[in-house]
């Protein structure tokens, strides 16, 4: 089975590399402790440079968030459309849907900060956009989790799919700990057993 990886940007793009430096940047010292001088030297421009590309920094941040939500929930959309096929089980296409959120966490540690500390600084009408995408992309999880569990509420496979999120996101802080080759598989296993215990609690 192919795994869908989460979508990724043209790395050659210079909003790219100016959103990737910026997420480092934010994680590291958080949103108001970082200048648009900042972030222009960790891209080798000059900070009123930045504004060719970005109103500024909550444009800037909004345009992250907004983007990595959009990543994940077409990610996810693609999965359950090419993985759920008379084929394949939804077990497969449960394992295809971890693939994607453990490459995100193993990936861009960064940006999990980033969300879980500075949404608030999100302007509205954009973090509402952000939330909303959130919203799809665990319900993607939710259809599949209901395909595996037809007697399990809604309510307790959502609460599932946030707890497993919650988990596999914890990688800012196990960050070096050990090598993503051995931190994969124990995320899955750890996810798997999560999503047991949540269908079967009584």
């Amino acid at each position: 089975m192919t795994i869908a990886r989460t979508p990724t940007r043209n790395r050659g793009n210079r909003r790219a590399e100016i959103l990737d430096a910026a997420a480092r940047l934010f994680a590291a010292r958080g949103f108001h402790g970082v200048s648009i001088e900042d972030i222009g030297a960790a891209v080798g421009v000059s900070g009123p440079a930045l504004y060719r590309h970005f109103a500024g920094k909550e444009a800037l941040l909004a345009e992250m968030l907004l983007d990595v939500s959009s990543r994940l929930r077409e990610s996810a959309a693609a999965v359950v459309t090419s993985v759920a096929t008379p084929a394949a089980s939804s077990a497969e296409t449960l394992d295809a849907l971890l693939d994607v959120q453990i490459t995100f966490a193993l990936e861009q540690p960064a940006l999990i900060t980033v969300h879980d500390r500075e949404l608030g600084n999100v302007p509205e009408p954009h973090r509402r956009r952000i939330r909303r995408l959130q919203r799809l992309y665990v319900e993607e999880w939710v259809t599949v989790l209901a395909e595996l569990h037809p007697g399990c509420p809604a309510a307790r496979l959502r609460a599932a799919t946030h707890a497993v999120f919650g988990l596999l996101n914890s990688t800012p802080h196990s960050a070096g700990e050990l090598p993503a080759r051995d931190m994969r598989p124990l995320l899955r296993a750890m996810a798997r057993a999560a999503v047991d215990a949540a269908v079967n609690v009584r």
